[in-house]
């Protein structure tokens, strides 16, 4: 490793900031040149080398400074460097992760500004993420770099085969994301980062709580030679808060390094199994549904470290969901429950050439999608046996695949960049067979200190599986959906000073048949459409505080305080939304994490949200008038003491006992509480 850093010193540097090796989207294969990192980071150079920055633009976090040593990162993914010549990335940490009063993703994620999670459940078992005004398929989900995005449907995407025991630190992309990734990174993109398999260390967690809540957890990181291994492990339960929202599942996931030549061959593989009680999930008119997931997936990539590089990587992933609309006595009309088997496999080849000013990046990236079903896709000439099922058959399918072709060109100069590149999206059943989006990223250094950016990129989506085909008791598809299309424009400025990170961003996206679940007039079943034009402004603010000086004497260590802005304009036939017109309007969040001891102290997290739209009650028997959703304060907190290698420590979920209504008819649950313990041993 010191080799190849010294042959390539002279063009590939990062500034030491401090002491801990990070680097937004490292993962994904490319070392890069960071600017100014904080729970908002901003990618300043992209393909294959970092540049130096200023000391004064160190990053602050909420929780901790995100800083790089003066090292070589690559590791799996190019493309999010191709074009992140200054954009917005939000960053947690593995301290933050360790910190918060959250055992899932979701819950972690709440709290990010321009973030806004839906749950119709506790714990992630039933949340939709979305982006900055977007809809829960307007987002894809990464990990280490590989596209784990489930084309059946946007709800599935969060059926993840790894614990956050295992993860390291999230990256979350604010903005369009096509011509990084391909299509569907619409609004953004997730990437989940694994831990370090470098590190030489057990760690072992098991916690109970409220409503039989019990979860178990273990992670082993470790070197057999010169190869690194991780290995995680999860187990989770609960009675549920309510009638038919309990829940069960397993995770397990296994990533290793192994040297080849110059570069590591780096593979993962994971399998994850959920179970739970979907009340109400797609109608309150049958509250007794049920859903189990199993995912499985694998993927390779081969990484190097040079000024010109070629990097190949495969993936594949496998998602089996069983539906049922009656969980317990069905009806005689009611003949089966909805099976389905989605595959997705592809192949990625990024080539990069780095100079002293100028990058050069190429790509493309092939993807595969199928679904076997008897409810989504067309009818199959013989029925295909459900895995698993003794009496259960898929009798339609359907397949898409599509070739995305990447370049990017960045110029680099002392005070100026810039960064322009295309997507071309080869398909053979777009009406040309290709299509392109464009986008430009700049920045501009206005002191040592304060940096503005501007960008303008087009994005797409591709329609779901379930948005094109799926027909039920509440729901019609509908085959002939076109893609939806945006351009985006963004402006912004973020400045540091000793111990405050300040950053503020405006944001303008002109979308085009966007795609929503609808219903006219009196219509009894929602329909999936284009609608003709929706249109969003936004406004995210941040200020971040981290007391450099903090040590275990000192009581306040971090505190932040975001917020976000939405607004939504349209112009279409009036029709009452499911999705793309109820987006956050206001969102603050505050972060507060204080001492109480030297070995314990109290981590506080507080939103405010206010969401536009509104939702239909139902009182039994018929749909009621809409009704707006209420603004609503939602109160974390969790208290911990360390006692040598163990952490004891307690949760406290919606402190206020607020009622909490993500989407219609599904009310969260009240005050939870539930505690554990922590053992982490060095090897």
């Amino acid at each position: 490793m010191e080799k190849q850093q010294n042959e390539v010193r002279g063009a590939l540097s990062f500034r030491r900031w401090n002491r801990s090796p990070y680097a937004v989207f490292n993962s994904l294969g490319q070392s890069i040149r960071i600017g100014v990192l904080s729970l908002t980071c901003s990618i300043l150079v992209l393909p294959g080398h970092s540049q130096e920055q200023p000391d004064s633009l160190r990053t602050t976090a909420s929780e901790r400074e995100i800083e790089l040593e003066e090292v070589i990162v690559s590791a799996q993914h190019a493309p999010v460097v191709q074009s992140q010549l200054m954009r917005v990335v939000q960053v947690i940490s593995r301290a933050e992760i360790e910190q918060a009063p959250a055992t899932d993703l979701a819950s972690l994620l709440e709290n990010l500004r321009g973030v806004d999670i839906r749950q119709r459940g506790p714990f992630g078992m039933q949340a939709d993420i979305s982006i900055r005004g977007g809809t829960f398929d307007q987002a894809i989900i990464l990990l280490n770099g590989i596209n784990l995005t489930d084309p059946q449907t946007g709800h599935h995407n969060l059926n993840l085969p790894v614990d956050l025991s295992a993860i390291e630190r999230i990256e979350v992309l604010q903005g369009p994301g096509a011509r990084i990734f391909g299509p569907n990174a619409f609004n953004g993109a997730i990437n989940i980062i694994t831990t370090s398999a470098s590190k030489q260390e057990i760690e072992f967690s098991a916690e109970g709580g409220a409503y039989g809540l019990a979860k178990a957890t273990g992670t082993g990181s470790f070197r057999i030679r010169n190869t690194h291994h991780l290995i995680g492990l999860a187990g989770f339960r609960s009675d549920g808060y309510t009638e038919n929202t309990d829940f069960e599942g397993i995770s397990a996931y296994y990533r290793t390094l192994l040297p080849v030549q110059e570069q590591k061959l780096d593979l993962q593989a994971g399998y994850s199994q959920k179970a739970f009680g979907a009340n109400s999930f797609y109608t309150p008119r049958y509250p007794e549904q049920f859903e189990e997931t199993r995912t499985i997936f694998a993927s390779a990539s081969l990484n190097g470290i040079a000024k010109t590089r070629i990097k190949p990587t495969f993936y594949w992933r496998r998602h089996h969901d069983r539906f049922e609309l009656f969980r317990n006595e069905a009806p005689e009309w009611y003949i089966t429950h909805n099976y389905h088997m989605t595959d997705v496999a592809g192949a990625r080849l990024s080539w990069m050439k780095a100079g002293p000013k100028f990058k050069t990046a190429l790509a493309a990236d092939y993807r595969f999608e199928h679904i076997f079903s008897n409810v989504l896709g067309t009818t199959l000439a013989v029925p295909v046996k459900v895995p698993g099922e003794s009496n259960a058959g898929f009798t339609k399918s359907f397949q898409r695949q599509g070739l995305s072709l990447m370049a990017e060109q960045t110029m680099i100069l002392s005070e100026f960049s810039v960064s322009g590149g295309l997507l071309a999206w080869v398909n053979p059943e777009l009406p040309d067979g290709i299509s392109f989006y464009p986008g430009i990223d700049a920045s501009l250094k206005i002191s040592e200190s304060s940096l503005m950016f501007a960008s303008a990129n087009q994005t797409l989506r591709l329609p779901t599986f379930t948005d094109l085909f799926y027909q039920g008791p509440s729901n019609i598809g509908n085959p002939e959906l076109k893609p939806e299309k945006a351009f985006t424009y963004e402006l912004g400025f973020k400045t540091q000073l000793p111990e405050f990170y300040f950053s503020a961003s405006a944001f303008y996206r002109k979308g085009e048949n966007l795609i929503d679940w609808v219903k006219e007039n009196d219509d009894e079943k929602w329909q999936s459409k284009n609608l003709t034009l929706v249109n969003i402004k936004g406004l995210e603010v941040s200020l971040d505080y981290k007391n450099k000086s903090a040590g275990k004497k000192s009581f306040l260590t971090s505190a932040g305080i975001h917020y976000t802005w939405f607004d939504a304009s349209k112009k279409s036939e009036g029709f009452a939304s499911m999705y793309a017109l109820d987006q956050m309007k206001h969102k603050i969040d505050l972060t507060l994490n204080h001492r109480i001891t030297s070995e314990s102290g109290i981590s506080w997290r507080l939103s405010w949200q206010d969401r536009a739209g509104g939702y239909q009650p139902y009182d039994g028997v018929v749909f009621l008038p809409e009704t707006p959703f209420k603004p609503v304060v939602i109160a974390d907190a969790k208290a911990w003491y360390n006692f040598r290698k163990l952490q004891m420590y307690i949760n406290f979920t919606n402190l206020t006992n607020a009622r909490v209504m993500d989407h219609s008819n599904v009310p969260q649950p009240g005050l939870w509480v539930y505690g554990g313990i922590k053992m982490k041993l060095n090897i």
